[in-house]
């Protein structure tokens, strides 16, 4: 039997690397891309850079064979100033790479998409998500000071955009013989942790100190891991949130349900 062979982006740390880890040590094939070299890598690693939507589909033009999954795992944090390159490379280079690959994907590969806690508000924001998605991404600059969107801002709307196009794009996808599902996890330990930190301040810091600590990375790429497994062949078009239940006392505190507790 052949060994299945998944792609990953924003392999070279974090959560990527810790899902190509864990898909080698399954004897999975893996296929990374990143904006950094690789050097000495155990698997085929070529550089992307997501902020040159141009330069995306040449790159994975360089990835041998046929895949049976994506992982859009690769992103940028919430930096100040840096609204545009949030936009371009949080949510229209994920449809771009996505784009790239399906003809390279086989009958039943699977597609997930790494959102965040962040884009939980999405059904509340989906004029502006469907705004977002009507531009031609050389405008999201323009896009971003006239709807007043700062680097937070800019963040949580990659990642709704994000959620709300997997499930857009799941009965499609089914068609084809493919799913898609997004993975929302909540502060995760990796080296963009400070980043988060400081643009979300007191809110992270209480929902961490709720859940008792950040995920880890290995914590999350198993959650994707599963995701990408036929043995998931039933989750299309799902939202799923590893994040150590900050989303379930959010909604508690949010709906009022301490009444119903034991």
């Amino acid at each position: 039997m052949d060994q299945p062979h998944y792609v990953v982006t924003g392999v070279a740390s974090g959560i990527g690397a810790a899902l190509a880890a864990q898909l080698v040590a399954r004897g999975c094939r893996v296929t990374g891309f990143d904006v950094l070299p690789l050097p000495g890598a155990a698997f085929p690693c070529h550089v992307l850079d997501l902020a040159d939507l141009a330069s995306i589909e040449p790159a994975i033009a360089q990835a041998a064979g046929s895949f049976d999954g994506l992982c859009n795992n690769a992103g940028v944090s919430p930096r100040p100033g840096q609204e545009a390159a949030i936009l371009t490379i949080n949510y229209f280079a994920q449809r771009a790479v996505t784009r790239a690959m399906l003809p390279r994907l086989a009958s039943g590969a699977s597609i997930v998409n790494m959102a965040s806690r962040a884009g939980a508000r999405w059904r509340e924001n989906v004029e502006q998500i469907k705004r977002l998605a009507a531009l031609d991404p050389r405008d999201v600059a323009l896009f971003a000071r006239e709807e007043r969107i700062d680097a937070v801002g800019a963040y949580n709307l990659s990642k709704e955009a994000l959620i709300a196009w997997t499930l857009a794009e799941s009965e499609r996808m089914t068609a084809r013989g493919l799913r898609i599902n997004a993975v929302c996890p909540g502060a995760v330990a990796t080296g963009l942790l400070s980043d988060f930190a400081a643009a979300f301040g007191e809110a992270m810091a209480r929902n961490v100190a709720r859940a008792g600590r950040p995920g880890q990375p290995a914590e999350i790429a198993a959650v994707v891991a599963f995701l990408l497994d036929p043995q998931s062949s039933w989750l299309r078009g799902a939202e799923i949130s590893p994040d150590g239940g900050m989303g379930a006392f959010a909604a508690s505190d949010a709906l009022g349900l301490a009444a119903l507790r034991l």
